[in-house]
């Protein structure tokens, strides 16, 4: 799995390989947007949450821009998770590429 996919790639990755996406934004960042379907698990909460993470199939973690995703990526990695890769420019460029009905902020 590469550490970063595009918005396409991601997409492709929930509709034929049963990925699945977790959003690692604060709550209030739910409040504003959020990508439907998408498992919320916030980025101090990730290491309690463990079990919420699947090692048996493809997870896209995602935040606002990439950078709180790309953490949580390295330090799954670091633990074993080879199957977790970064949403490349986070819901904002998910919602200029896939689905501009998502809220930008």
């Amino acid at each position: 799995m590469p550490i970063e996919v595009t918005p396409a790639e991601a997409r492709a990755l929930v509709t034929e390989s049963s990925g699945i996406i977790v959003d690692v934004r604060e709550k209030w960042e739910l409040e504003v947007c959020s990508i439907v379907g998408a498992r919320h698990i916030p980025l101090q909460d990730v290491p309690r949450n463990l079990d919420q993470v699947p090692t048996d199939r493809p997870v896209i973690i995602n935040c606002h821009h990439g950078m709180r995703s790309m953490q949580a990526v390295r330090w799954l990695r670091d633990q074993g998770y080879d199957n977790v890769t970064n949403l490349q420019g986070g819901i904002d460029l998910w919602s200029q590429e896939i689905d501009g009905s998502i809220a930008r902020y």
